[in-house]
């Protein structure tokens, strides 16, 4: 039966109308994207990048940004709010908690060549350098994981952890049975896993210790659990403090690929690291922060916080870094520190896909003459990094930096080291999504040992390393050249 003439020109009418409103329906959505970014992002690169896929992209660029590209995260009230909740405590307890974290008092007197970045340090960072502290590299899951089951083991009062990865695995399941064990003998344990990271592992860590006794949490739990909608939110940090007196950072997830003594199917190397004295206590607080943003618990007192002696000769400072109010203080100290190298600057770290700003300091280094060595894996476990990041280091090659390329197995330690005296050590990664996106926390450490301990670890890898040939890059295919060039374009988002 055929329709009214009058129902088919309203059918007609309707049908000529969807494409007038999906397009006054892009253009609002483009529009909402491009105000929301020019008045909420500050790296212009992004901003741009932002702004031109949700024009060129219909829908599906306002959905991207959506999910990944709005900071959602505000936690200046949760750290003050923490601080404010100590100072009630340490008044009613007549002043004898210990203190919660190194921002106040003076620095410690550092070496005269290190008083330009120690005094943008501070400024960037409110932490005071902090005198007295002992830092020992552990190398591989073989040294740093029998010392911290070792440590949770030998824990009194309270166990903190934070991490990004935390597989149900055999090296997982070690940990969790010590963390099990120590809160059977009255220890305060609080562990807290990545949301997104915790889905590396099939079984959720989370869930298992949970069931099991532990207090444990994920930190920032996407809204929608079928998708990443936070993915470049992450808490990269890795943190555990025993007792508030006895730490470990570094690059290091606890999983089984780490502990390469047990032969493990997809081995992976790395750097963690003991650490022991006053800066111990500005980890503890970096935990706190954030335990209390994602729990609500305030972490307070003795259980958590100790009087921290001095017991060696590491000046240190904490460098929290996220996208809050904490946004941009490891790139600030890392451009200082490239600002201050006389000698050589060292960089070992598992993706380097700096910003345009971080990449021509790196040139201008090399080129005032300073020895600059970077070590990198020959092949990462992503390979549009690895693609993405070869123009940047035929620039870099062509300055006069050294590139080398280390074999498997894939190296995930992160070290940069200044000079003889100098050096940063924690998770922080060479790219945007540790440098702006992420949650990290990196140490500063003025030590002259240290710095010999983790060059002589540093030139271990470059002599097995082979040295990349700007030559090398510039015979590649005009297929790869394209390529290459094109995974560049999503560096913003990398």
């Amino acid at each position: 039966m055929t329709p009214p003439v009058w129902l088919q020109g309203l059918l007609r009418a309707e049908l000529n109308l969807l494409p007038m409103l999906a397009t006054l329906l892009h253009l609002a959505l483009a529009l909402a994207v491009t105000l929301h970014a020019l008045l909420t992002r500050r790296n212009v690169s992004a901003t741009v990048a932002w702004i031109g896929l949700a024009w060129l992209v219909p829908f599906m660029g306002a959905l991207l940004y959506l999910m990944l590209g709005i900071n959602r995260i505000q936690r200046a009230g949760v750290a003050l709010d923490l601080k404010t909740a100590w100072q009630r405590e340490h008044h009613r307890a007549g002043g004898s908690l210990a203190p919660m974290g190194g921002a106040a008092g003076p620095d410690a007197p550092c070496a005269p060549a290190l008083v330009g970045i120690n005094r943008l340090a501070r400024h960037t960072t409110g932490n005071a350098l902090l005198s007295g502290n002992a830092v020992t590299p552990l190398v591989d899951g073989d040294e740093a994981y029998p010392a911290m089951l070792a440590a949770i083991d030998g824990a009194c009062r309270s166990v903190t952890l934070a991490t990004y990865i935390f597989d149900l695995d055999d090296a997982g399941s070690a940990f969790a049975n010590a963390l099990v064990r120590a809160q059977q003998l009255g220890v305060q344990v609080r562990v807290l896993v990545d949301a997104v990271g915790g889905r590396y592992s099939r079984s959720r860590m989370v869930t298992h210790l949970r069931a099991r006794g532990v207090t444990a949490a994920a930190f920032l739990p996407p809204r929608f659990p079928g998708l990443l909608a936070y993915a470049n939110l992450r808490n990269h940090r890795k943190i555990m403090v025993i007792d508030g007196a006895q730490g470990f950072t570094g690059g290091m997830n606890i999983r089984a690929g780490h502990w390469l003594a047990r032969q493990p199917a997809a081995p992976i190397r790395c750097l963690h690291f003991a650490v022991q004295g006053p800066v111990v206590v500005d980890m503890q607080r970096a935990f706190a922060i954030d335990w209390a943003f994602s729990t609500g618990e305030a972490l307070l007192g003795d259980t958590w916080f100790a009087p921290n002696e001095d017991c060696g000769p590491v000046l240190a400072r904490g460098v929290s870094d996220g996208p809050d109010a904490d946004i941009d203080h490891m790139r600030q100290v890392m451009l200082g520190a490239l600002a201050c190298a006389q000698r050589r600057v060292c960089i070992l770290t598992p993706y380097f896909l700096p910003d345009e700003v971080l990449l021509t300091t790196l040139e201008i280094t090399a080129l005032r003459g300073v020895t600059v060595d970077i070590v990198l894996p020959a092949h990462s476990n992503l390979p549009l990094l690895d693609w993405a990041m070869r123009p940047q280091l035929s620039r870099l090659l062509r300055a006069g930096c050294c590139i080398h390329l280390s074999p498997p197995p894939f190296d995930h330690s992160k070290l940069f080291l200044v000079d003889e005296a100098w050096s940063l050590i924690g998770s922080t990664n060479w790219d945007a999504r540790s440098l702006r996106l992420n949650f990290e926390y990196n140490l500063e450490c003025h030590d002259t040992r240290l710095v010999e301990q983790l060059d002589t670890l540093v030139r271990q890898r470059m002599a097995l390393a082979q040295a990349l040939d700007v030559a090398v890059l510039d015979r590649q295919p005009l297929a790869g050249q394209l390529r290459d060039r094109l995974a560049g374009l999503l560096s913003p988002y990398l």
